[in-house]
């Protein structure tokens, strides 16, 4: 009896051992599970972060070239207006400086008429121009940025056609050139102030930079006559004092 006993107490034991142990390693199961579970969610989180990030990356790629292809073509269009302006001051330059036909007029009766200069009334600049305007003396009198100067000034002759500023602008341009040096470019930009705008107040002093100009180039002749033009035509300007230094000094 006692025997038997023992034997049961010994299989209830046992029994509760086993069915501990299996509660455990349910547990222990399902924990992995939802381990498993958690990575799995996780890992899709992250999955789905990183397409967005690379998504963007792209849209950003893309945006990128769209400028830079943008800033190409104004680059190209901003080369080939300077170059055609260019072309332009070379040709003006260069049919002022072409001998003038010098045969005979034919006898009239009549008195030669002496042609007496006009002045012109030149577009007053707005508000929007003169800010423009104090830009570009900033680039050249303070920062000495002459480079951005020179577009600037293409880009405002360009924007501001015909004014009374766009006459300054002329000038200066030949001032640029002149200091960088690129005397044919100050040549062009000096004539077409001498040529076009004689009545302009920019005009005495354009000429007398174009006869520096002239004289930097080896043109002695070119220059002097320059010089004795300002003396001519503005006798009471600074620059005809400029000139009669010049002619005094050769």
């Amino acid at each position: 009896m006692r025997h038997l006993l023992m034997a049961t107490v010994a299989l209830s034991l046992a029994g509760s051992a086993m069915a501990q142990s299996s509660s455990a390693v349910y547990q222990d199961n399902r924990s992995q599970a939802q381990r498993a579970a958690g990575g799995s969610q996780a890992n899709a989180e992250l999955f789905y972060m990183i397409e967005q990030l690379q998504g963007e990356v792209r849209q950003l790629r893309g945006e990128l070239e769209e400028q830079r292809n943008q800033l190409e073509r104004l680059s190209q269009q901003s080369r080939s207006r300077y170059i055609d302006l260019d072309q332009r001051i070379l040709s003006l330059s260069e049919s002022i400086n072409r001998p003038a036909d010098t045969s005979p007029a034919p006898a009239s009766d009549e008195p030669e008429a002496t042609p007496r200069p006009t002045t012109r009334e030149y577009r007053q600049p707005t508000a929007e121009e003169r800010q423009a305007y104090q830009t570009i003396q900033k680039l050249i009198r303070e920062d000495k940025d002459y480079d951005a100067a020179i577009g600037a000034i293409y880009d405002f002759i360009g924007e501001y056609p015909e004014g009374d500023l766009t006459v300054n602008a002329y000038y200066w341009l030949g001032e640029v050139y002149l200091v960088k040096p690129q005397l044919e470019q100050a040549k062009q930009a000096f004539t077409i102030v001498a040529s076009r705008y004689p009545d302009h107040r920019k005009a005495p002093d354009a000429v007398y930079k174009l006869g520096v100009t002239l004289d930097k180039l080896g043109e002695a002749e070119g220059a002097r006559q320059r010089m004795n033009t300002v003396v001519r035509d503005y006798p009471e300007s600074d620059a005809a004092t400029l000139a009669r230094q010049f002619l005094g000094s050769e």
